[in-house]
């Protein structure tokens, strides 16, 4: 653990250090601000080979203990010689199994959504008024920085004795020769492929506490927070999300910085095709583009992220 980070530390980031207002008490764009006409033209310049890679795990039609709510996927055939066929998608992506985006309106604290809505003025049936997912309708296209956590431990995967840390991930960058610009898209790369092959699904363990029955994963450490906001990045992707459970009590730690900060979090990514790639090309930066699904009111959505080299 991260052992120089306490209680007083996390207050502190999600409270003191929060983005609310920064760009305006009615802004719904959060730290996607920061991705400017120039920091987009910059993150285009990072292309140079045209290699593509996406970042999304195939949409899991398969129920587990990790997937409880499997993706709905059906064919219908059309009539006739000249036929063809259609389908319908069925998701309720939230979780631990589909690659999707959350929308900055999806968690919030005790003092409310991003900017600080009230959630009861909100949140409807039909969808939430605020922040919605529909908010990054253009897109998201900014630079990429891959942090690869199990190359610099020499180890195959994140564990639970050993989350990931603010100190480690200025390490990483610092060995990769890499230096986090405002608007970035930081992907922490953790091993959640290795760790599959030799433990049960990452996210389908849970274990007592004493506020009940919660989810036992290796991950992030609550510190993150503070090289997120430290480094004013815009989007957050990963493969493992926050180490649960956490030595704080709260719910939320790394996810805060949706609500807190305005950062885009996009869970569940395929990082082992993008680590190795930046490994060969001894490159871990360039264009990362994001297009969710436009879904008025919407709280995310599945979505397959590109890197392109």
């Amino acid at each position: 653990m991260e052992r120089d980070f306490t209680t007083a530390d996390l207050s502190e980031y999600l409270k003191e250090r929060r983005n609310w207002g920064r760009w305006g008490s009615d802004d719904q764009l959060g730290a996607g601000n920061m991705i400017t006409p120039e920091v987009r033209l910059s993150a285009g310049a990072l292309i140079r080979t045209g290699l593509t890679l996406s970042l999304s795990r195939p949409l899991p039609t398969e129920s587990g203990p990790a997937n409880p709510h499997p993706f709905q996927h059906y064919v219908k055939e059309l009539p006739g010689s000249e036929g063809g066929v259609v389908d319908f998608y069925g998701a309720f992506y939230h979780g631990v199994s589909y690659t999707h985006i959350d929308a900055l309106n999806h968690l919030w604290g005790p003092d409310g959504m991003w900017n600080g809505r009230e959630p009861s003025q909100e949140v409807g049936f039909n969808g939430v008024s605020w922040a919605d997912v529909d908010t990054w309708s253009n897109g998201i296209l900014t630079r990429g920085v891959l942090l690869d956590v199990p190359l610099y431990r020499g180890a195959p995967y994140v564990t639970m004795e050993s989350p990931v840390s603010d100190s480690e991930l200025a390490a990483i960058a610092a060995r990769q020769g890499v230096e986090t610009r405002p608007g970035d898209a930081l992907i922490v790369y953790s091993g959640r492929a290795a760790w599959d092959v030799e433990n049960p699904p990452w996210g389908s363990e849970h274990v007592k506490t004493d506020g009940g029955v919660v989810v036992k994963r290796p991950g992030l450490h609550a510190s993150c927070i503070r090289f997120i906001r430290d480094s004013d990045a815009s989007v957050l992707v990963w493969d493992m999300m926050d180490h649960k459970p956490n030595e704080f009590g709260v719910r939320w730690t790394v996810h805060a910085v949706l609500s807190q900060y305005g950062v885009a979090l996009v869970d569940n990514a395929l990082l082992e095709p993008l680590a190795q790639a930046c490994a060969e090309a001894e490159r871990y930066e360039f264009a990362l583009v994001l297009a969710p699904l436009r879904v008025i009111g919407g709280t995310g959505s599945p979505i397959n992220p590109i890197a392109i080299f």
